[in-house]
């Protein structure tokens, strides 16, 4: 597959990485940029291309006439939108540009786009609003991620004292009858893809999957049924994913936004959707003025301004005052560790879950709703078994999987069910898959 980006800085920068672990892939990068260019080779084993990504020249003379997938992603929106016009016109098969104000990402704007020569967008901060609310839903769990609507459901958890599963082997807490399996373990920096023998250790993050009629079973296993529902949310700096966020909350949570800046809180005013948000202006980091606002009885407390630094201190201290469950942008890849290890809660990463969604783009059919998990270093999949393909003629303890991978359940006639080594899959099912150290264009193979 031959795949052009434009676009050498934090989202193209972040693509190429994960695109790049392909070595099948045809990937070449484009940008007026020398230096990003500069920095991106001396990482990546990927051809660079320094030129503007709206130049018809250049985008002839990367041959995007035959780009299976043109992925725009610069820090322009119109830069991007216009690229992939331009690169439709040549003839690229599918066009993606990443795009800054909602209005583009509307589904009434689809066919609009698509006219402009514009397949599919990506918006940022949605899919970041998204991530943010499962894990306000679920005030004890660090990351949520839903198969087939939920029918089967992974839950990223840090494990405490009170869990009750901790050192014991894991064939004797979660073997065949127990209606969830651990599928990883992330220990430090060691992800662990466990076998029966294996142990859960304090203040590991497991990766649990079940089904949405256990998720309570599993609350209980892991001690964390203390954990008060999230009501009364508090947020840091009021940008667009701010805005996103609250766009798409529950009814029942109530927010109060703290920014900085008093003309953007005027803005906010006329942009949020009139729920009883409550927009303050002040700066987040005065500890005198969270108390004043309340956060000793806020359930949550996120933190979305442009500042990696800034948002895992004020979670920290947030913390501190008691906040139990706590979430920071964390753009800045180099802090994801260090805010792993500060325990400072859930982290978002904006550019990683753009990624992941256009890395989707680029699978096969059978292959849907991939996210790459940055602390965990896996991805974890959905994939439908196409008729006679590979995984359907043998039980699952009989596929020799590549190491590193690991099958979580199915979905079957809508219905979620775990899996063990005597299941077999069949045709059409939906199922999970975790990949840590393995292409997932691998494991592709086995269901096409």
């Amino acid at each position: 597959m031959k795949i052009i980006i434009a676009g050498a800085q934090a989202v193209g920068k972040y693509l190429a990485s994960l695109l790049s672990r392909n070595s099948s892939e045809d990937i070449i990068i484009v940008d007026e940029d020398a230096e990003a260019l500069e920095s991106l080779g001396q990482d990546l084993d990927i051809l660079s291309f320094e030129a503007s990504p709206i130049s018809i020249k250049a985008l002839r003379a990367i041959d995007t006439q035959n780009a299976d997938l043109f992925i725009a992603v610069t820090n322009d929106q119109e830069v991007n939108m216009c690229a992939c016009g331009i690169a439709k016109s040549l003839g690229a098969k599918q066009t993606v540009a990443k795009v800054e104000d909602y209005e583009y990402a509307s589904p009434k704007n689809e066919s609009t786009l698509k006219k402009m020569g514009i397949d599919s967008v990506i918006y940022p901060e949605m899919l970041a609003a998204q991530d943010i609310i499962n894990g306000l839903k679920m005030s004890w769990v660090r990351q949520r991620w839903d198969v087939h609507g939920g029918a089967l459901i992974m839950l990223g958890i840090k494990l405490r004292e009170n869990c009750h599963i901790l050192r014991r082997p894991l064939k004797e807490v979660c073997g065949a009858t127990e209606p969830y399996h651990v599928v990883a373990i992330k220990r430090g920096n060691e992800t662990i893809i466990p076998g029966g023998n294996d142990t859960l250790e304090l203040y590991d993050m497991a990766y649990f999957m079940t089904t949405r009629d256990y998720i309570p079973y599993v609350r209980k296993m892991v001690g964390k049924e203390d954990y008060t529902d999230v009501s009364n949310v508090m947020i840091m700096g009021g940008g667009k994913c701010a805005l996103r966020t609250v766009h798409t909350m529950p009814e029942y949570m109530h927010t109060k936004i703290i920014e900085i800046d008093p003309q953007r809180c005027e803005k906010l005013n006329d942009l949020l959707p009139g729920k009883g948000e409550l927009v303050i202006n002040g700066d987040a980091r005065d500890t005198s003025l969270l108390l004043e606002e309340g956060i000793r009885n806020t359930q949550a407390f996120v933190a979305l301004t442009g500042n990696s630094e800034t948002n895992i201190l004020a979670c920290l201290a947030a913390k501190r005052i008691g906040v139990r469950k706590t979430v920071a942008v964390v753009e800045n890849v180099d802090y994801i560790d260090m805010a792993e290890s500060l325990d400072i809660g859930t982290i978002i990463n904006k550019k990683a879950i753009a990624a992941s969604r256009i890395y989707e783009m680029m699978l096969e059919g059978s292959a849907t709703n991939v996210r790459f998990l940055m602390q965990a270093r896996a991805d974890v999949a959905e994939f439908t078994a196409q008729k006679g393909s590979p995984i359907t003629k043998k039980k699952i303890f009989e596929l020799s999987l590549p190491a590193g991978c690991t099958i979580g359940g199915l979905v079957r006639d809508g219905e979620g069910m775990l899996v063990t080594g005597g299941t077999q899959i069949e045709a059409g099912d939906i199922v999970m898959v975790f990949c840590h150290n393995t292409e997932v264009k691998r494991i592709e193979k086995l269901f096409n």
